[in-house]
């Protein structure tokens, strides 16, 4: 799995995706989110894909 932020500009910076999975995401000094593992294991897949689901602005993309 790889996950990315696509495109990052348009975070709105509520931080729900490194609420849902801080092992993938952090948000930055800017309060935008970043992806900090984009190949995160497998057991995590969960976790992603919560946040994803959760993101206001759809921004979360998992890639197989």
């Amino acid at each position: 799995m790889k996950v990315r932020l696509e495109p990052r500009d348009e975070c709105l910076g509520d931080g729900i995706c490194a609420d849902e999975c801080p092992e993938v995401f952090e948000m930055d000094e800017d309060g935008l989110a970043t992806v900090i593992n984009d190949s995160p294991d497998e057991s995590l897949r969960e976790a992603v894909q919560n946040a994803a689901d959760e993101c206001p602005a759809e921004i979360i993309i998992i890639e197989e």
